[in-house]
């Protein structure tokens, strides 16, 4: 009897439980994506992008490249989900499997905090990325501002590296001397889940670079036309360009469905990636996974891609027999782009017991050569 599988999202996560079922399930198994976007965008290469390394076509595959696996891809939005029936309505139309796989990402909610979309430039999605690119360009006095709206948020190397890929361009430009660059932090230390460790090493590096860092400023509103910023307890800032991190959400449909605890995101079972419905799973930054330490597992694409090996596994098991699937270990790796052709590599196990046990080596090229492997590498998988 043949089985059928919806993967909700064809992101990282998406992609990967997808080829890999595909790879491991005869053809008479069926094998949907369902995915909104008609192009994926790699978004680690969005840092690139910002400072002029990379152009648009560069870093989008279109989702339909899939369907040359024999994976099935659907296009649209889910606007319904009952998880309990494994049934979702995508674009008006009823879709139904035996298993689901909810891997629909975090949703960019700017809007919690008031003035920000007007007053800068959300460089987590391709659009803002570009205007981030073209304002940066022009930028040539005054003071330039990142800045993170809420504590956790995907990626979380990913605004340091910003602020120290702005600060090169600069620099190359001829114009840093007259420019002052500020990163403001809603968390209290970089990378803080990584470990104090490599909280003071990204302190390091940004200090190495003249980049001030103002730990604990949540910010409460931005006024576009005084180019002001307001934090909680009363502090205040000016800046000519903002770059800016937004707070994240689960997805509206994950919420409506009652997937969602009291973390505001999935929960699921740390070694299994299942939700508390029968056949149900859920991967990558739609999930909530607590840590020993008592903070949730960050969001990225390096955990997204391993729970999605892990689900792939284990629904292949379920429909074919065989040994079950093994247990999703936490274990993650990341790089942190510095400028300068140097990145720093971070890898670790997040599932570390009281902490996770993570490092961080020093900037080399070697490193930021290993990142364009891993861009090409992900790139192809959409081609």
């Amino acid at each position: 009897m043949s089985a059928s599988v919806l993967v909700l999202g064809g992101g990282v996560g998406g992609n990967v439980v997808a080829s890999e079922l595909r790879r491991s399930l005869p053809a008479e198994h069926r094998v949907t994506v369902v995915e909104r976007a008609e192009r994926f965008v790699l978004g680690a290469s969005l840092l690139w992008l910002i400072v002029g390394e990379r152009r648009p076509e560069d870093v989008t595959r279109p989702v339909a490249a899939l369907s040359r696996r024999g994976i099935d891809v659907v296009t649209g939005n889910v606007e319904k989900m009952d998880p309990a029936r494994r049934n979702v309505v995508v674009a008006g139309r009823e879709l139904e499997a035996d298993y689901l796989v909810i891997a629909l990402g975090a949703e960019l909610d700017p809007s919690r905090v008031p003035g920000l979309t007007e007053a800068g430039h959300s460089f987590y999605s391709l659009e803002g990325a570009l205007a981030l690119r073209d304002a940066l360009a022009r930028f040539d006095r005054g003071r330039l501002a990142v800045l993170t709206a809420a504590p956790a948020y995907k990626c979380p190397a990913a605004p340091y590296e910003a602020a120290m890929l702005a600060e090169w361009k600069l620099r190359q430009r001829g114009v840093r001397a007259a420019v002052t660059i500020d990163f403001y932090a809603a968390e209290p230390a970089p990378m803080g889940v990584a470990g104090p460790a490599v909280s003071a090493a990204v302190r390091d590096l940004l200090a190495a670079k003249g980049i001030a860092y103002h730990p604990n400023h949540q910010l409460v509103r931005a006024d576009a036309p005084d180019r002001r910023l307001h934090f909680e307890g009363g502090a205040e800032a000016t800046c000519d360009l903002l770059a800016f991190v937004p707070p994240h959400r689960a997805p509206l449909v994950a919420r409506e469905a009652g997937l969602t605890g009291e973390s505001g995101w999935i929960a699921v079972d740390r070694a299994t990636l299942r939700t508390r419905f029968d056949r149900v799973f859920a991967i990558g930054d739609v999930t909530g996974i607590p840590l020993k330490m008592g903070k949730l597992l960050p969001k990225a694409g390096t955990f997204a891609a391993g729970e999605a090996e892990v689900v792939a596994r284990a629904i292949a098991a379920d429909v074919m027999g065989g040994e079950p699937a093994p247990s999703y270990t936490g274990v993650g790796e990341c790089w942190v782009e510095t400028g300068d052709g140097v990145a720093a590599y971070g890898h670790g196990d997040f599932f570390g017991d009281p902490a996770p046990v993570v490092s961080l080596e020093p900037p080399s090229a070697d490193a930021h050569r290993a990142k364009e492997a891993w861009e090409r590498e992900w790139l192809e998988r959409w081609s």
